[in-house]
């Protein structure tokens, strides 16, 4: 068996990791133009929580992603390899002065380990007129250290890197069984795919190493300790392709968090990062059978769309992903 996975992100990377441990005696290639820190996937803070709007075909095939998804992180974080893989265990709040609702979360109040209302007293933990809150313990991980993990764990398991931007599944040269589409934005030209839009995020990652906790507030703001920095947040800027920092948004995320936690006024900026997050109402994970300009058909099975939750959910997409190429590879599937 020979497959593509097309993207380095941590999509591709779940995914073709995926398909070595289902067909350990084939060649798995992954072909992509970036790679770990040029990825999406490198700014995002990777804490487990998923957005109750994010959605696959059926609420059922959503929670299974999540839940899978879970599983796995989780399994690595109690394992040795926790601090190579960059998984910990983490504990946040998420605060707001606008509705219960906006604390709760469905996907995931039975999942995580804990996840209960804030106390009185725990909602005067932040500055800020909080009515409303939610206590929770879940996973994060931080991508800095898993791209590089996980690309390891591929190589040393056989797999290829291709380095090669690919404008149509017609520039695939080499014959493979089933390609794997993980190119995240990418797509919107790979597949000429409407649906998926940037929505454009800013942060900060600063030395703060005396928050040990995740804070949620309004407006998208938040603060997420890592392994090394915090990152401080957000903005959600729809259908932007602005990749350069703006000044405003920088004003604003420091305006916010410090409000919520002033002592992160004495925090040393590492850095400051932009990333425009794959979004699709519905996140595509299906198989197709494409027809190349030569008249062969290619099987592709697509798996993108994740917005800004692709760290959190790659594991259950990907593991979606290949039962998918195993139907295709019965060949009586239905598509």
């Amino acid at each position: 068996m020979n497959f593509g996975v097309l993207g380095s992100g941590i999509i591709g990377l779940t995914t073709a990791l995926e398909l070595q441990k289902h067909y350990p005696n084939a060649q798995v290639s992954i072909i992509a133009d970036n790679f770990n820190e040029d990825t999406t996937s490198y700014v995002a803070a990777g804490i487990f929580r998923p957005s109750t709007s994010f959605m696959g075909p059926t609420v059922d095939i959503t929670q299974k992603w999540i839940t899978d998804a879970f599983n796995y992180w989780d399994e690595i974080r109690r394992s040795k390899e926790a601090p190579l893989a960059g998984v910990c265990q983490l504990s946040g709040y998420i605060f707001s002065s606008i509705s219960p609702k906006i604390t709760r979360n469905h996907f995931i109040e039975k999942l995580l380990p804990i996840y209960r209302q804030a106390t009185e007293e725990e909602l005067k933990l932040c500055h800020g007129d909080w009515k409303y809150g939610s206590f929770f313990t879940t996973c994060l991980t931080e991508s800095r250290l898993f791209l590089p993990y996980a690309t390891k764990k591929f190589l040393e398991a056989g797999g290829k890197v291709v380095r090669q931007h690919v404008h149509s599944f017609s520039d695939l040269n080499e014959k493979f069984d089933v390609v794997v589409n993980c190119t995240g934005l990418g797509a919107r030209e790979l597949c000429n795919d409407q649906q998926l839009v940037p929505i454009r995020g800013q942060v900060f990652k600063v030395r703060a190493p005396w928050i040990k906790t995740a804070f949620y507030g309004d407006y998208d703001t938040y603060i997420i300790p890592g392994f090394e920095t915090v990152t401080l947040g957000g903005c959600r800027q729809f259908d932007s392709y602005n990749m350069n920092l703006c000044k405003y948004d920088s004003m604003a995320i420091k305006e916010r968090c410090y409000e919520m936690l002033p002592s992160l006024k004495r925090a040393e900026v590492v850095r400051e990062c932009v990333g425009l997050r794959p979004h699709r109402a519905i996140v595509r994970v299906e198989g197709e059978k494409i027809k190349r300009t030569d008249g062969s058909i290619l099987k592709v099975v697509h798996n993108y769309g994740h917005g800004g939750y692709g760290v959190t959910t790659a594991p259950g997409t990907s593991q979606h992903a290949v039962q998918i190429v195993r139907d295709m590879l019965t060949s009586n599937s239905k598509l």
